[in-house]
């Protein structure tokens, strides 16, 4: 069984590595004799996924101005109105792959989120007409997010694995039968505990995660999340580790992150975790903090999977959904709208470690049983090809 995995642009979104690395153990755990490959938009920062049996360069291409190909793209485009041509040019480096392929896996799980994505589209098609099984694995959609062209592209799926009860019962509420629901394979990632850097206080740090992507949506949120550190510092004994997930060029969390680092690092209690670790590598100190605030979905998976308590800032429906069907509620989330209040961010930490040992009991409960469910996409899997 060959499965090939797309829609992945590279692994400096620790995110989207914890997918590939987790999704793929998972895998060859459960279906004996499968072979993974990945087609990645970066193969570059993808060498460090040793588990992948082939890693391809999956990146578009350009078709050069005045070449056949152009002016072939132009007339159908222009005089038919049919983007098909150009699109299965420009993302030939994954068309290309789908012959030897038994299973497509559409794995950017919120690229649905984005507005509409016309190449994606064209490479499903061409995944069914050449009478391949195709699966979008482990998605989060809003109802925000959805149209008509969109819906039509899902229902092409033979498989729809939704990793949270939200985008499952949205999904399914526009008459999509392909639908299953599981959660998000990264909760069974494994993790590696390097050495403690120097003012790491052991039960007693809590790490914060904030992203460019979350700060652009709302800008004053920048000031209330410096509130909500000078809060911490003022009211409890704790040390803030800063923590990256994401180092793309524009949407790199490192350099806003290290400049709340110059501001307070005079205080001794605020470090600055390194830029250059992998997924399992920052799960490791993740899993040692005592709290955990986070803008980045996996940097918060990370915490949730080993009891961490953690308040999510300004995210979307996988934020919300992955938090109610852990606790039954959309738990110290934090709407984007919501995260420019000081106070309101000031309230819920407060609210965090006022019910700390509550959630960690909570967490101790559900864990187990969110990650039978990523375990159940595999069975899904499975079954599609029986």
């Amino acid at each position: 069984m060959k499965i090939m995995m797309f829609a992945h642009d590279g692994s400096l979104n620790r995110g989207c590595e914890a997918i590939v690395r987790a999704s793929t153990s998972i895998i060859k755990e459960k279906m004996k004799g499968a072979k993974v490959f990945l087609a990645s938009g970066k193969p570059e920062t993808d060498r460090i996924l040793s588990k992948v049996d082939g890693i391809y360069d999956g990146s578009p291409r350009s078709i050069k101005r005045y070449s056949y190909e152009w002016l072939l793209s132009s007339v159908n485009v222009k005089i038919f109105n049919n983007e098909s041509y150009a699109l299965g040019k420009i993302h030939n480096n994954i068309v290309k792959h789908i012959p030897q392929m038994d299973i497509c896996l559409s794995i950017g799980g919120d690229n649905y989120c984005y507005g509409e994505q016309p190449g994606w589209y064209e490479i499903n098609k061409r995944v069914k007409a050449q009478g391949k099984k195709l699966v979008l694995w482990g998605c989060s959609i809003g109802q925000e997010d959805m149209s008509d062209r969109k819906l039509e592209d899902l229902k092409l799926f033979d498989l729809i694995l939704a990793r949270e009860t939200l985008t499952y019962q949205m999904l399914k509420s526009k008459g999509l039968n392909n639908v299953k629901l599981c959660a998000d394979a990264a909760f069974t990632m494994e993790k590696e505990e390097l050495e403690l850097p120097s003012g790491w206080q052991l039960g007693n740090t809590v790490g914060l995660n904030f992203s460019p992507l979350v700060w652009k949506k709302n800008e004053k949120s920048q000031t209330a999340v410096r509130d909500l550190i000078t809060h911490i510092l003022k009211t409890t004994d704790m040390t803030i580790a800063l923590t990256p997930h994401v180092m793309e060029n524009g949407n790199n969390d490192y350099e806003i992150l290290q400049k709340y680092y110059e501001e307070f690092q005079h205080t001794g209690r605020v470090i600055l975790l390194p830029s250059h670790l992998n997924a399992i590598q920052y799960k490791g100190y993740i899993s040692r903090m005592r709290f955990f605030i986070g803008a980045r979905t996996h940097a918060t998976i990370a915490a949730y999977s080993n009891f961490v308590p953690t308040m999510v800032l300004g995210y979307s429906v996988k934020s919300k959904g992955i938090a109610k069907d852990i606790f039954g509620e959309e738990k110290l989330v934090l709407g984007i709208e919501e995260i420019s209040n000081s106070l309101r961010l000031i309230s819920k930490f407060d609210e965090m470690v006022r019910e700390e040992e509550t959630i960690r009991e909570t967490l101790q409960v559900s864990i187990p049983r969110i990650k039978q469910m990523s375990y159940k996409a595999v069975e899904y899997l499975d079954q599609l090809v029986q």
